[in-house]
């Protein structure tokens, strides 16, 4: 177990050296060297990990896809709410959440497949959306395909429109704008009051993650410890 906690924040370290190096230089001129010397391990410690420097952006890009479940919402249209508000809070505290989305929009990461991580939240969105149809919870005039990558386009540009203007710190008030102008045209009338929306719900969600990562991170270094 010791073993696995410290491998666990090896590749983390390796990761987060990584976007760090990407956001400053960019993918195409970010060499293995330059990343080795930033997260100070060796060669073979980050060829463990990942088999190329491709490899290392594709982890990269994947550190936005949330890494914990959502908790399970009576109304389901409830857990979209929750999806955007948890990256927005990913984004405003954790460099290498910030850095993934950084990535995905460098036009210049050639040969990486930015795509991976918009189809993944567009999946995401989709598979709630279907839930919320078969539970009655939608418009009947709501396609679940054209409205997931609908708001999963208006999130990627809020998000970046608030990065552009004030390093995503009013990030949280636009999402709840978003969610109660984009809500109200898919939801059932009748469910609409049932939704929270609000800032507060994002500030509750956020001390919740930060709480529950808290007491995964201490359960591993508990284990390097043992």
């Amino acid at each position: 177990m010791a073993q696995q906690a410290r491998a666990i924040r090896t590749r983390r370290v390796i990761l987060e050296s990584a976007a760090t190096v990407f956001a400053e230089r960019g993918y195409e001129r970010t060499t293995i060297g330059e990343i080795l010397v930033r997260a100070g391990v060796t060669k073979g410690a980050l060829y463990f990990h990942f088999a190329s420097k491709e490899d290392l952006a594709l982890g990269v890009l994947d550190a936005q896809m949330l890494d914990m479940p959502l908790a399970p919402q009576e109304v389901k249209l409830q857990e979209l709410a929750d999806q955007a508000f948890l990256l927005t809070h990913r984004l405003q505290r954790d460099a290498l959440v910030r850095a993934s989305v950084a990535l995905a929009l460098d036009s210049g990461a050639t040969g990486v497949d930015r795509a991976a991580p918009f189809r993944a939240w567009i999946d995401q969105v989709s598979e709630i959306l279907m839930v919320a149809k078969a539970r009655g919870e939608l418009l009947v005039h709501v396609d679940v395909t054209d409205t997931a990558e609908l708001f999963s386009g208006a999130f990627s540009g809020i998000q970046a429109m608030s990065q552009i203007l004030c390093d995503r710190n009013d990030l949280a008030h636009r999402v709840s704008v978003l969610l109660q102008h984009f809500l109200p045209s898919i939801c059932t009338p009748a469910l609409l009051p049932r939704l929270d929306m609000t800032e507060g719900r994002a500030r509750q969600l956020g001390a919740e993650y930060d709480a529950s990562r808290l007491r995964r991170d201490e359960v591993h270094l508990a284990d390097t410890a043992g």
